[in-house]
């Protein structure tokens, strides 16, 4: 069973460092997919809105879901396609576990570069 914390952190991680996705947006996002899929392991692309498909193309982007099709044949002869999305349970759990990286620090920011090793010292005298 998926649970939306992990869903939540693999949607994190997943994310490109450009979008500045944060744990409590990937949450939201996490509890707004799980609400789709239930307890089932695949949903009906019908179910869904215009802008809840964007957010499941954004995710398949991801790699954290997956489409496939089934084709019917109605009694009248014709084809009928069926599209459905599916988690990527792998790459899900690999994401999970996957760190976020942390941007890099610039000379600039890093004021305790600059600082002499006395400046670390606590001094008596100065009390």
């Amino acid at each position: 069973m998926l649970s939306i914390d992990d869903l939540a952190s693999a949607i994190e991680n997943s994310i490109d460092s450009e979008r500045k996705l944060g744990y409590d947006e990937a949450f939201e996002l996490a509890k707004h997919v799980l609400n789709f899929f239930g307890y089932s392991n695949r949903i009906i692309d019908n179910v869904l809105e215009p802008e809840d498909r964007d957010a499941f193309y954004m995710l398949e982007d991801a790699g954290i879901l997956t489409t496939e099709r089934e084709e019917i044949t109605l009694y009248d002869s014709r084809e009928w396609r069926i599209h459905y999305w599916l988690f990527r349970r792998e790459k899900i759990t690999t994401l999970m576990s996957k760190t976020k990286r942390s941007a890099p620090v610039s000379a600039e920011d890093d004021i305790y570069k600059s600082l002499d090793a006395d400046m670390w010292t606590r001094r008596r005298d100065e009390e």
